[in-house]
């Protein structure tokens, strides 16, 4: 049985790469219990929790990731309000793009409110090591 590739489907994906990747370097992680708009999941590296966004992206354009910041409702009856970044709702975020490579960005670092662009040198010093590729959903037809 063949799973469609969706949204919801990819951003499970980027929180198991997060989950992976922030245990490999020995954080404790959690996930909410309830959904949570401003953050994901969070880690404790021993200092205390931090709270850690997590977005995917397969929006290539110009040789870079696009990776949307903002939340632009997440249902069919979108209500037309966008929630930007804001770097007081969470601490991280983990960016998780379609060729495997992964980002953890501080917000504070975090230049945009509605998208960044990733694979050039403006966020290298966050990258780290590679995770899998993510599939790229199909093109919408009209």
């Amino acid at each position: 049985m063949q799973h469609t590739w969706t949204p919801r489907r990819q951003g499970n994906a980027g929180e198991y790469s997060a989950i992976q990747w922030l245990g490999s370097v020995g954080a404790i992680v959690g996930k909410p219990l309830i959904e949570h708009s401003d953050y994901d999941l969070f880690a404790d590296f021993g200092a205390g929790a931090v709270r850690v966004q997590v977005k995917t992206s397969t929006n290539w354009v110009r040789g870079r990731f696009v990776v949307a910041l903002c939340t632009r409702g997440g249902n069919q009856s979108w209500n037309g309000i966008v929630k930007r970044m804001d770097a007081t709702r969470c601490d991280y975020v983990f960016a998780h793009v379609g060729d495997g490579r992964r980002w953890f960005i501080p917000t504070d670092a975090i230049e945009g409110t509605t998208a960044i662009v990733l694979g050039g040198p403006k966020y290298a010093e966050y990258e780290i090591e590679r995770g899998e590729r993510l599939q790229a959903r199909p093109k919408a037809t009209q």
